[in-house]
């Protein structure tokens, strides 16, 4: 599958020029879309692409969206998605003007399955779910007609009124649709309306017994609620027909329009609800908000904004085509833009080395003054405080240097960030031989800010100082799924990534107490970091990273 990166949204949405084209034309004179998910699972990025689709739609022409929760199979269905999904459109900033649930209707289908079994547009069969789909045919060839379509109008109507009393098992008899066993859409071969499901609705309880199928609740729902552009992922074109069909013969009064563009597939990503509760069930992630995972929720708690989501959907646009994937590198374009005037900077060691520096006056801290955020002034200055003993990064010392290595090591000198420069004077090991602390000295003359210009220094280090030092744990994650398409396999749990989360033990400076959850930071050298909502605490903060600092992806190419 060959990925791309798409056009801006305002030369790739074709259906903002289909709902041009029907206010131009007088077809419509308000412009009604909806979000309908099922509640089977937590929204991914996916659908915050079709979220922002309709609802942005509808608000560009003074138009109005439902939220509504397609809840037609109550074995699969659950109220924590129902409280997931309302949270995850509401976070990504958009308000709904009605909810429902197609459960809401549930009565109303009943009685436009009547109509149809009275028209000899339905009837109820027998035969088993292999059997009908033994005899649906194929692409090539005819469907067998069942051998119960010809039941005569009162039988049916008998047969279906029982079938809600609860007179039958689950399986034993369905509701089809009466069409055309031969039509060269296998969607149109009497495709099933209701089948018996004895179980509990997670929204009307032990009130049915019979539910019916998407193909024949969805269209029913768009007319009812008076939707003009129900739009849809093209897996769905070939449903379309059948969509109509529903609607006509129903004979409703609103007849809505069904329109379909391209599904979001984004490279190493799971795109499919039923893998996606897979690794939940499986434990392999810690949860639907695990930051790896493509949710909302995860991402939200990974650490990224509404905005940069929004801005993300908007850049891929609106397409007919299924057969291109977008880079994940995008998403994480859009991030970096978001957050680069928004994040203070901060200074963070995640793999700690103690550096001792021996001229530096004993019980003494001084407070430096550092820019919140460089690019964004308005932002203000810090104070940071400093003293004889210090933190920095493992790897930003090494004992014996290879070429080019500009960091610290015997006999160097480099600058401390906002600080003075420090040369390398001893190294302190332990009993196995590993490098446990350093003996540094310090030059005074040279504090940032003082206009030093003495000598230079090629490296400039991070650190925090090691008396208000607050613990803290670092997760950084790599994408779960090893190869780009694997994601849209049957045995993608072959190709997870072993290390898809790293976790570190560290430091971060003592203003950093007061960080909340969902707090956002810049961390000199390392990157965006989120303070995680679920595992964060007093004791010890745990962050997650949201995205390096830098990529070499080019949005413009």
């Amino acid at each position: 599958m060959e990925t791309t990166k798409p056009a801006p949204a305002s030369s790739g949405n074709f259906i903002k020029q289909i709902v041009i084209d029907d206010l131009k034309t007088g077809k419509v004179s308000e412009v009604v879309t909806r979000f309908p998910p099922e509640p089977n699972g937590y929204l991914h990025i996916g659908h915050a692409k079709s979220i922002c689709l309709n609802f942005e739609l509808a608000d560009e022409f003074g138009g109005r969206t439902h939220l509504r929760f397609d809840d037609t199979n109550p074995v699969k269905e659950d109220t924590e998605y129902v409280q997931s999904i309302q949270e995850d459109v509401k976070w990504l900033g958009f308000e709904w003007e009605k909810l429902f649930f197609a459960s809401d209707f549930f009565e109303e289908m009943y009685e436009r399955a009547l109509v149809l079994i009275k028209k000899g547009k339905a009837y109820v069969c027998d035969l088993t779910a292999e059997q009908i789909r033994e005899t649906r045919g194929t692409l090539t060839a005819p469907g067998e007609d069942s051998p119960y379509r010809n039941r005569s109008v009162e039988e049916n109507l008998d047969l279906f009124e029982r079938m809600r009393k609860g007179e039958f098992a689950n399986g034993e008899k369905v509701l089809r649709a009466k069409i055309d066993m031969a039509s060269p859409n296998v969607n149109l071969r009497d495709p099933v309306l209701y089948r018996i499901a004895h179980a509990t609705h997670h929204n009307t309880g032990d009130k049915w017994c019979i539910y019916p199928m998407y193909d024949y609740a969805h269209p029913l729902e768009d007319a009812i609620e008076g939707i003009t552009h129900s739009i849809c992922t093209l897996e769905f074109a070939d449903h379309r027909p059948l969509y109509d069909w529903v609607i006509r013969e129903c004979e409703m009064a609103c007849v809505p329009q069904q329109y379909e563009f391209g599904r979001l597939n984004v490279t190493n990503t799971v795109m499919s609800k039923r893998k996606l509760k897979l690794l939940v069930d499986e434990q392999v992630v810690d949860g639907w908000d695990d930051p790896r995972m493509p949710t909302i929720s995860g991402l939200r708690r990974k650490g990224y904004t509404p905005e940069a989501i929004r801005e993300f959907c908007r850049e891929i646009g609106v397409v007919k085509s299924n057969n291109s994937t977008v880079d994940e590198k995008l998403l994480e374009h859009f991030i970096r833009e978001d957050l680069k005037l928004k994040a203070p900077r901060t200074m963070a060691v995640l793999q700690p080395l103690k550096v001792v520096i021996t001229n530096y006056p004993e019980g003494q801290v001084e407070q430096l003054d550092a820019e919140i955020n460089p690019e964004n002034e308005a932002m203000g200055i810090r104070q940071i405080p400093f003293s004889r003993e210090i933190y920095i990064e493992q790897d930003d010392f090494m004992e014996e240097p290879v070429k080019g290595y500009h960091r610290l090591y015997p006999g160097n000198e480099v600058r401390l960030k906002h600080a003075y420069f420090i040369k390398c004077e001893d190294v302190v090991k332990d009993a196995d031989g590993r490098v446990v602390e350093l003996h540094c000295t310090y030059d005074p003359e040279t504090k940032s800010g003082s206009g030093f210009t003495g000598r230079k220094v090629k490296g400039t280090l991070h650190w925090v100082e090691a008396s208000q030092a607050k613990p803290a744990e670092f997760r950084l994650y790599e994408p779960l799924i090893l190869d780009e398409s694997a994601g849209e396999s049957d045995d993608f749990l072959s190709n997870l990534n072993p290390n898809s989360l790293q976790t570190l033990q560290g430091f971060v400076e003592e203003n950093m107490n007061g960080a909340e959850a969902q707090d956002k930071f810049q961390f000199f050298r390392h990157g965006y970091f989120n303070v995680d909502s679920k595992h964060s605490g007093a004791e010890k903060l745990v962050f997650n990273r949201i995205v390096s600092l830098k990529s070499s992806f080019d949005p413009k190419k």
